[in-house]
């Protein structure tokens, strides 16, 4: 039988991969750095073997897939190419992967990961799905009518796929390490629109996706009239977030979801508008109230009289999301932002971007930057983002207990490096 060796196992779209090799009934491994990610905890639990990197790794009876972060100098890569075996990169193995179901891509600069968990939770709770989430979560299964999957567009790593359906939450400019500018990221965008073959599920209230082209029909979403699905009558209470949602102007259905903020309405109105299309009854869709979210994403806890909330949120524009869920649900309630940027690039091109999201918070605490495997230092210093900021203080993993003068506060551990580390100083502390 193949063996699948991942080279960078822990990345959260390796381990989702490599769990839906695994559930598929593929025999599994990988190799990765000797630290610990939130993402080989799924791994473990499955039995799939993680090992140290090393070119003795690499057999000639094994398929090599490579994550994106590590160049082809890489000690395994290196000896997969001397070898002469089967070796794709991540995304182009993915390509490959979803032919044989019902694909529907899940994209744009923010919400991916939160729409694809939504999507893959409702299609699932009525047909055997298979999904690959950001978050690190993959399931698959020889049955599978629907594979739901997280598409990125870094690099144009999403150009390798030909989905069935693509789900389009947004176009703004990210990836500053890679991309030019937002005309860039729209070209990008454009181009995998051409790729769709059934359906795009678009945003309409975001300006670049309502000049999106394709050769397959489009369907609009959102809180403007304009949009074919329009969420309205939105209601907050203490369990979640209420809308109806019209069709085209004709009262459709009401549905509730556990989460707080526009950007979860939208996210759920994509999935609507999806599976309405693809014939579910609002009967069917309405497993939308039953979602718990998924790893990273306003992930509470209590601790003490206060909330803590780990979230991926890096982005200027996801920060603002992040806070403004916290006030909603909490309206009564301080708002604490402890928040670690990635990488110098994007610290960089978005740094008065950063100080103006992280002012809507009332208190504001900073980490030094990480640096990514493709980046790992820069000239810019957390110093130059604290500048920016009145009265924002910047937090050792040495000092974290000063964050306990906040009596019931809501304390937001934001980023999309380590910035766990430091919740767990606190708590430790």
């Amino acid at each position: 039988m193949t063996i699948y060796h991942f080279v960078g196992i822990k990345g959260t779209g390796m381990s989702a991969l490599a769990q839906i090799l695994h559930d598929s009934g593929e025999r599994v491994q990988g190799s990765d750095v000797d630290k610990y990610f939130f993402t080989q905890k799924s791994l473990e639990e499955k039995g799939i073997k993680i090992m140290p990197f090393s070119s003795e790794n690499i057999k000639e009876e094994y398929v090599v897939i490579a994550g994106n972060a590590f160049g082809d100098d890489h000690e395994e890569i290196k000896r997969a190419k001397e070898l002469g075996i089967d070796y794709y990169r991540y995304h182009d193995f993915l390509g490959k992967w979803m032919e044989g179901y019902t694909s529907v891509a899940v994209t744009g600069a923010h919400g991916k990961t939160s729409t694809t968990g939504l999507l893959a939770h409702v299609l699932e709770e009525n047909h055997p799905t298979s999904y690959l989430i950001g978050d690190g979560t993959g399931k698959g299964g020889e049955e599978s009518k629907y594979f739901a999957f997280e598409s990125c567009e870094y690099r144009r790593h999403f150009l390798a796929y030909y989905p069935d359906y693509a789900i389009m939450t947004n176009i703004d400019f990210d990836h500053p390490d890679y991309f030019t500018s937002i005309d860039d990221v729209y070209e990008a965008f454009q181009q995998m629109a051409m790729q769709v073959r059934k359906g795009i599920i678009a945003c309409g209230d975001d300006e670049h996706l309502q000049h999106i082209h394709a050769n397959v029909p489009i369907v609009y979403y959102g809180f403007e009239d304009t949009n074919d699905f329009q969420a309205k009558n939105i209601q907050e209470t203490k369990e979640g977030t209420t809308f109806e949602v019209f069709v085209r102007g004709t009262y459709f259905s009401t549905f509730t979801i556990p989460q707080f903020g526009s950007h979860t309405i939208l996210n759920a109105l994509s999935v609507i508008a999806l599976c309405d299309y693809e014939g579910m009854s609002p009967k069917e869709i309405d497993a939308l109230k039953t979602f718990t979210g998924v790893k990273r994403r306003f992930t509470e806890k209590e601790w003490k009289d206060q909330i803590l909330v780990d979230d991926y949120a890096h982005h200027p524009i996801e920060i603002a999301a992040t806070i403004d869920s916290a006030r909603k649900k909490y309206k009564e309630r301080s708002v604490v932002a402890i928040f670690q940027p990635h990488t110098f690039s994007r610290t960089k091109a978005f740094l008065q971007e950063f100080a103006d999201s992280l002012q809507e918070a009332d208190y504001v605490y900073l980490c030094d930057i990480f640096g990514s495997a493709r980046e790992s230092k820069g000239t810019l210093t957390i110093g130059d983002l604290q500048e920016l900021i009145p009265h924002s203080e910047i937090l050792s993993l040495e000092d974290t207990e000063m964050l306990q003068q906040y009596s019931s506060g809501v304390l937001l551990f934001m980023g999309a490096g380590d910035i766990q580390k430091f919740q767990k100083a606190y708590e430790k502390n």
